[in-house]
């Protein structure tokens, strides 16, 4: 008997479909099963398609993609459509996918699907659309879990944790290649060191997954026996495990396999299309997931690097001094951009810090910043003064930007350079377009420290960078940063500045290391969030600029002397400003000075009257002498009957004199407005020059309402219609 008229027999036809050329061939039986003349005959690939559900013909078109790829057979069960819409009935095929050039094959047979039984499941029938929809719902989810995983551990747990719809792995293996063995990236389902004889295993390995990663195509072993059959010398290795049935897929990643991926069954598996189709895509998704996440740890291990080589750990042992640091990048590429901090210890004994920002947020901006870092200690290891180091350096990054590639945009860096005398708090600070300074004062109040700066390093390479120095008192902190802590937030440097003022402020005492690494803390997180050292820890998110930030806390006194030493006073604001000959703009900073030192003030008349004779008093200087002026100002006692007392000192011995100016004169008038003003004021000679002074009292406005009160005169007039003076009259003051 022929094999046709067997499977006619039962029902089974025979079909030859050659996409090459869009012909189908039918014999008699699989004719009769399209609903076709029963007759051997040769049809469109049109027309054949045309006897199908769209639906069923579209998954059947991938189930042939797979085999082809797999080298599998293509197996699947479609509905014959009759012409008038309804279903004919259901066909199970099974064919041979050859590949053909640029086109396949397929020699395979049809035979009918009975009816289900009353009773009986369907749901695995993709007639009914159960499977699919289960499917396509299990695909989306875990799509969306790889998706979001961020590292290979977590990879590895979604794998683990996905329930296929209708068969379910309980053992999971992931190996990976190393040079020419396979390795175990991670496992499931097995005890710990199950894994120990699959590790290191060469590529030529008669096992699964060794093939797998040489030919890229998946095997499927339903049974022990075919395992056994197809791989008989790892087949002890893995008989131990007690599994029925093994699917072993290829991570494939960019057109290159990168790995196997193993799922391994407690109860036999047939490896049906549908269920080798739902292994193929997750094989697929944990390929690309697990590239992901390599590509972001390795992404992560060079930023480490990078910010630990270039990121310095601050010295913590400044004989009383305490030193905090923190760098955060921002939120893309290799998260290392321009800012930068170091510490320097100087041939002189004194500590250098440096704080800085090449312009841009790139590699190339890292990378400038790493070489113009080493020039900086470079230079202040020799021994130079702070405006000599930004000099030298502004000429190294010019000449970088002189050297560099054509079409390379030249970048500039701003800088601040401190040098510390630890023992006396003395700071010399050279800027080069940076923000300035910000100082905490003993009582909380933060101050911005204006400096004399010169423009940015790399523009001008002739540029001179003036020094200025301040005393850092102590109890005082001293914050330095890049723009980033400022404006980020949508904030210019005013309120920046404003902001960070406030965490400055309503922060605990920081003069011990464990409070300024607090503070440190307090105001990144006011900025964009919880903070984290450079070093360790998940990064902030929201992060709009890198932000560097260096904090120098000097020891107060009663650190010093210990918990059993003298208990300290009320404490004392200060400030110290020096206005230069060559810097009259520097006036407007003094007037700002004065305002600052006066932001709780009970009396605004007497914030603006301080702020008035401050501007005459270094003006009367500028104009009428050859030196700088030196203000001081200090504020102590208690809040509400506080004192404020302003020294403004130059290097004349000339003191002033009373003027008596016409009522159009421009001048002259600077005394009478200290006696009109002032709670108390005077002039103090001095061996090299002299100090021009003024004192105004808070509870000033409470005497003053008392006295008129008792006067029966109001409260804005004086009762003998002059100003109440506590001071003395000069017999003959200056003007």
């Amino acid at each position: 008997m022929r094999t046709k008229d067997v499977l006619a027999a039962i029902g089974t036809g025979l079909w030859h479909w050659d996409h090459s050329v869009g012909k189908v061939t039918l014999d008699a039986e699989a004719a009769r099963l399209l609903g076709l003349p029963e007759e051997p005959a040769d049809f469109s690939e049109a027309f054949i398609r045309s006897r199908f559900h769209a639906v069923d013909f579209a998954e059947i078109n991938g189930v042939v993609h797979l085999a082809l790829t797999e080298n599998t057979l293509a197996e699947g069960r479609l509905r014959v459509m009759r012409d008038d819409g309804k279903v004919l009935r259901v066909v199970r095929c099974r064919a041979r996918v050859t590949p053909l050039d640029n086109s396949y094959e397929l020699v395979g047979t049809l035979q009918e699907v009975p009816e289900p039984q009353p009773g009986t499941s369907a749901a695995r029938t993709p007639v009914t659309g159960d499977w699919r929809r289960s499917r396509e719902a299990f695909l989306l989810d875990a799509g969306r879990a790889l998706a979001e995983a961020r590292s290979t551990a977590e990879v590895l747990r979604v794998a683990a944790g996905l329930s296929m719809p209708g068969f379910m792995p309980d053992g999971l293996a992931v190996f990976g290649i190393k040079g020419d063995h396979i390795s175990v990236i991670g496992h499931h389902g097995h005890k710990p060191g199950a894994e120990q004889p699959f590790v290191d295993m060469p590529l030529d390995t008669d096992y699964p997954a060794a093939e797998v990663i040489r030919t890229g195509r998946a095997i499927y072993l339903p049974t022990p026996e075919e395992y056994s059959r197809r791989f008989p010398v790892t087949w002890p290795m893995a008989e131990r495990f007690g599994r029925q049935s093994w699917a072993f897929l290829p991570l494939i990643s960019a057109g290159r396999t990168v790995g196997a991926w193993m799922a391994a069954f407690g109860h036999r598996v047939a490896f049906t299309p549908d269920e080798r189709s739902v292994l193929t895509t997750v094989a697929r998704m944990l390929a690309q997931a697990l590239h992901r996440a390599g590509d972001q740890e390795s992404q992560l291990e060079l930023t480490t690097g990078l910010q630990r080589s270039m990121m310095p750990t601050v010295q913590p042992d400044i004989p009383g001094m305490a030193v905090a640091a923190r760098y955060v990048p921002t939120g893309g590429g290799l998260e290392v951009g321009g800012d930068w901090y170091d510490m320097i210890t100087l041939p002189s004994g004194r500590i250098a810090l440096v704080i800085g920002d090449v312009q841009g947020h790139d590699v190339r901006a890292a990378g400038l910043m790493g070489q113009l870092r080493i020039a900086l200690r470079a230079y202040a290891s020799e021994g130079h003064h702070p405006d000599a180091v930004l000099s030298r350096a502004s000429r190294f990054l010019a000449g970088l930007n002189d050297t560099e590639a054509e079409g390379l945009d030249p970048r500039f860096a701003t800088c601040l350079y401190i040098e510390v005398d630890p023992a006396t708090g003395l700071l010399d600070i050279a800027r080069a377009g940076h923000p300035d300074p910000a100082i905490r004062m003993t009582d909380g109040t933060m101050l911005v420290r204006p400096t004399a700066g010169g423009m940015p390093l790399g523009i001008d390479p002739d540029t001179d960078y003036p020094t200025t120095r301040l005393v850092l008192e102590p109890g005082e902190t001293m914050l330095v940063c890049t723009d980033g802590l400022i404006e980020t937030g949508g904030h210019d440097l005013e309120s920046g500045w404003t902001r960070l003022r406030d965490v400055m402020e309503a922060h605990e005492d920081p003069d011990t290391e464990d409070g300024l690494e607090r503070l440190a803390d307090a105001l990144v997180q006011a900025v964009h969030g919880p903070s984290s050292h450079h070093t360790t820890g998940p990064l902030v998110d929201r992060r709009e600029d890198d932000i560097a930030m260096l904090l120098l806390s000097r020891e107060s006194a009663s650190c010093a002397i210990g918990t059993g030493g003298l208990q300290p006073g009320l404490p004392v604001r200060r400030t110290v400003l020096t206005i230069a000959q060559a810097e009259p703009e520097r006036i407007a900073e003094a007037r700002g000075q004065i305002r600052d030192v006066l932001h709780d003030w009970t009396d605004e008349d007497q914030v603006d009257s301080a702020v008035l004779m401050v501007s005459e008093m270094v003006t009367n200087v500028l104009l009428h002498t050859d030196g700088d002026a030196l203000l001081v100002a200090e504020i102590s006692g208690a809040r509400g009957a506080r004192r404020i007392r302003v020294d403004v000192a130059d290097s004349s011995d000339e003191l002033p004199h009373r003027r008596r100016p016409g009522e159009l004169a421009s001048s002259g008038r600077g005394l009478v407005l200290m006696e009109l003003l002032a709670g108390a004021w005077g002039v103090d000679p001095r061996g090299d020059g002299k100090s021009i002074w003024f004192e105004l009292y808070e509870d000033a406005g409470d005497s003053l309402a008392a006295a008129a009160a008792q006067a029966g005169a109001s409260p804005e007039e004086p009762p003998d219609g002059g100003p109440s003076l506590s001071g003395p009259p000069l017999s003959e003051p200056a003007a």
